[in-house]
């Protein structure tokens, strides 16, 4: 809901529209004598400008969720070329950190080779990189939060680096675990960087696809990896992959000194100086009025400044009352306008409260009590095994008979998940929010976080039958062009879609702990893929692919379904927490 609306303002609008409001519920239209900033509201200097210099929207235009303050450094009024930059960086840091984890896949064959070990050795490879990633960002999260999102990306990045040239250089099955965990522990906010840019600078109506790039990019940079890693280790061996990635990663670096921005915004900070500044300057004024003979020239002198003061800090609600009708109008002079500035560049922020830093450390284990949340945990977690089941059986598959493929083949393989992954990618955002904009008109202009849930079915059943090819089409040796074309098409097309309409329902619900909601969700799945990583080559072995699989694909099946008393019961869910101090954080 809007930040700037008082307790007094929310009851007034509960009564007009019949309707609790709770933290995730946004109101989508201007309601009785409230008016908001809208999404096409045109800046300033406009031919047709009002009054006040500020051209009105139409009504029709979507409410802006989070209402930008009247503030250049707010990073939701960023021209659309600097939040477009700005999500293309945070793209680039998710797509390159995270292309080396998970690209052992076709080299197994390679390092058993190498080392002497066996398949269920270098598989953990993988399994110990995710386990890492996934805890890592206790310690990621907290410093983004308390220090900004620019210097984690940077030495975050760094880590990889070095993790990278040193996987190249590796000389023993010891060595490569130890870059392994290097690897895993600066690799993990390409889980967690992006959804928070993302809920920095992107408005609630067009979040939707702008996550579900994020869950696109961050899985296809999983898929690319093993397609570049197959050929590379075929033609020259399995260290020269690992060049190439520190190479990728160097770019990476660089594009992150000095393309990505910070985006870190204190908005509750900035709206309680706001009030605290104009209250002050109303009284400082009301008592210059009152004993103006007997203070002088001095005092009038801070009295203008309060008021000064005043003006440039009450600009963040900017409301202004339309003669007739006593409407407020809230207006952003800024809106689409501004830009980042020097010390958005800078290598950190400063932050000299501890205490905050100690509260983000604790506070992932504490959003395991909300309901909402940990349903986005293992719902995010089982689908995004789908796809690991895809990345580890592969190797195990398809270099035994009867198809006896190189490691280039296995890694082309990969093409179809991620052609999948661009499917999902370009329908899951416009579709899930075209439908949540579709149940907000039928829902007189009132949007709730779980109108997004509807749109999972159609990949639910892509995760069905997708899982049951690839299980059933492994173990009978079916054509490879069976399992891979629709098996692997349809399961790349549900990791792209599904982890990000959930994980958006619960950004939606909990906005203000967006870093830590991930670093919830992060470890889950990923000691889930720990898990799948140490169960599914020794199973497989024992049992076929099936069973396994097919295990993981009724697990994935339940959490979805979960979403069904979500739908009908997740309002009063959120309506029983919205008291908790997390909305105030």
């Amino acid at each position: 809901m809007d930040e700037h609306l008082d307790d007094n303002e929310i009851r007034e609008i509960e009564q007009i529209l019949g309707t609790k409001i709770y933290p995730g519920t946004e109101i989508m239209r201007d309601v009785g004598s409230h008016h908001f900033v809208k999404a096409g509201q045109p800046q300033s200097h406009a031919a047709d400008d009002n009054a006040d210099g500020i051209t009105q929207a139409s009504s029709a235009d979507p409410v802006l969720v989070p209402q930008p303050n009247d503030d250049p450094a707010d990073p939701l009024n960023w021209t659309p070329m600097w939040k477009a930059g700005t999500i293309v960086a945070a793209t680039v840091l998710s797509f390159c950190q995270n292309l080396g984890p998970l690209a052992c896949a076709p080299m197994f064959g390679s390092y058993i080779a190498e080392w002497d070990r066996s398949l269920a050795d270098v598989v953990q490879f993988t399994g110990v990189a995710i386990l890492v990633l996934g805890f890592s960002n206790f310690i990621w999260v907290p410093l983004m939060v308390s220090y900004g999102r620019r210097p984690v990306a940077i030495f975050s990045t760094l880590l990889c680096l070095a993790s990278s040239i040193w996987r190249a250089k590796a000389t023993s099955y010891n060595s490569f675990m130890g870059a392994s965990v290097l690897n895993g522990v600066g690799a993990g906010p390409c889980e967690t960087l992006m959804p928070q840019v993302i809920a920095d600078i992107i408005f609630l109506h067009d979040r939707g696809k702008y996550q579900t790039l994020y869950f696109a990019m961050y899985f296809i940079s999983l898929m690319v990896g093993p397609i570049i890693s197959g050929a590379m280790d075929f033609h020259t061996g399995w260290r020269s992959f690992w060049w190439f990635n520190t190479g990728i990663l160097a770019f990476a670096l660089l594009f992150q000194i000095f393309l990505f921005p910070e985006t870190r915004y204190d908005r509750v900070a900035v709206q309680a100086a706001t009030t605290a500044a104009s209250s002050a300057a109303s009284t400082s004024a009301n008592g210059n009025n009152a004993n103006s003979s007997n203070e002088g020239l001095g005092n009038s002198e801070k009295v203008a400044a309060a008021q000064e003061i005043a003006h440039a800090t009450t600009a963040t609600t900017a409301p202004t009352t339309k003669e007739g009708d006593g409407a407020v109008d809230h207006v952003d002079h800024f809106l689409g306008v501004s830009k980042p500035t020097v010390g958005n560049f800078a290598l950190y922020q400063k932050n000299g409260n501890i205490r905050h830093l100690l509260r983000e450390i604790w506070l992932p284990w504490y959003l395991h009590i909300f309901p909402i949340v940990e349903w986005a945990a293992f719902a995010v977690s089982w689908s995004a095994s789908c796809f690991l089941v895809v990345n580890l059986s592969q190797s195990q598959a398809f270099a035994a008979p009867p198809y006896n493929y190189s490691s280039q083949t296995i890694g082309l393989f990969n093409l179809a998940v991620f052609i999948g992954a661009l499917i999902g990618l370009f329908t899951c955002g416009p579709f899930s929010d075209m439908v949540a904009a579709w149940l907000t008109r039928r829902n007189n202009g009132v949007r709730e976080p779980e109108m997004r849930l509807v749109a999972m079915v159609p990949y639910v059943l892509a995760m069905l039958i997708g899982s049951i090819v690839v299980a059933v089409g492994y173990d009978h040796h079916w054509p490879w062009q069976v399992i891979v074309i629709i098996g692997y098409t349809l399961l790349g097309m549900q990791v792209a879609a599904l982890p990000s309409i959930v994980s958006t329902y619960a950004i939606d619900s909990y906005r203000p702990v967006t870093g830590s909601m991930f670093v919830a969700i992060t470890v889950n799945k990923n000691v889930w893929g720990y898990g799948v990583s140490k169960f599914l080559t020794p199973w497989a072995e024992k049992s076929g692919f099936t069973a396994p699989i097919l295990t993981n694909m009724g697990l994935t099946l339940f959490f979805c379904l979960l979403g069904v008393p979500f739908w009908f019961w997740g309002k009063k869910l959120r309506g029983m927490t919205r008291n908790s101090f997390v909305h105030r954080l």
